[in-house]
């Protein structure tokens, strides 16, 4: 049965590996991010590929920043009718800011990563999880990181922005146990997307190093996990799960040919 799910963070990487995932399966997705232009070419790829469905769109885009507590509010609560029984979110959207010892750290960086990686998750499942409660199902999936399990050099900020998602999945998963949610967090170690990119603020090169000698994950490897987690029988929700290439054994033991 086509399910409706909403990506957050959905015009690169893990988010639009997953629209494209779970629109190929036949289901709907609402995507979301801040570049209004990269959500319009990725919904009409996507619709293209798999053509409409009777009625509404198979893709509906949102165009808005996480942290902005009153865009998300507005955007999800002004759904058209036929987008709102939401069945799986996918709390997505997420980067890293700077690598630096925690003496040398960027106020806006912090700024940056927390209100984007741990107030802009909230943001969204506020104003998602109300209609799964009320509905008494619904199935919530954030993605963490290795960095939400321990932390590594220079990497500070970040990885408590993670422990905090990773904190977050397990009080959401008791608080709405009594609904009949599903709550599971996906963390991934090293995988190539523009996660590098942003975080060295656009040094491509720099980026390139970080996965020299590694096969790293892929965004599609991901995509396939999120849609596997969905796949289970009711009765059955995969807490959580950690992820690593095979030359990844942790944060910081990786194997480089």
């Amino acid at each position: 049965m086509p399910k409706l799910i909403l990506i957050t963070g959905a015009t690169s990487g893990f988010g639009e590996a997953t629209a494209r995932r779970f629109a190929a399966e036949g289901h709907r997705v609402i995507i979301t991010g801040r570049r209004k232009e990269r959500l319009e070419a990725l919904r009409s790829e996507i619709e293209g590929m798999h053509g409409k469905i009777e009625g509404p769109s198979i893709v509906h885009p949102l165009h808005f920043d996480v942290r902005d507590h009153d865009a998300v509010h507005q955007a999800i609560t002004g759904l058209p009718e036929e987008w709102r029984t939401i069945h799986i979110l996918v709390n997505n959207a997420g980067l890293a800011a700077g690598l630096d010892p925690i003496q040398e750290g960027h106020i806006e960086d912090w700024e940056r990563m927390l209100d984007t990686n741990v107030k802009g998750l909230l943001h969204v499942s506020r104003a998602v999880i109300p209609g799964m409660v009320a509905r008494k199902s619904g199935h919530i999936i954030n993605i963490g990181s290795t960095a939400g399990k321990e932390v590594y050099a220079k990497g500070n900020v970040y990885s408590a922005s993670k422990h905090a998602v990773d904190a977050l999945t397990k009080g959401m998963r008791i608080d709405l146990l009594p609904h009949g949610i599903k709550v599971t967090q996906i963390a991934p170690g090293m995988a190539e997307t523009e996660f590098s990119v942003v975080r060295f603020s656009g040094d491509e090169v720099r980026a390139k190093q970080v996965y020299q000698g590694v096969d790293p994950l892929r965004p599609e490897d991901i995509a396939e996990l999120v849609h596997y987690v969905t796949t289970l029988p009711a009765h059955v929700c995969v807490n959580d799960l950690v992820v690593t290439p095979t030359a990844q054994a942790n944060s910081t033991t990786v194997i480089r040919s």
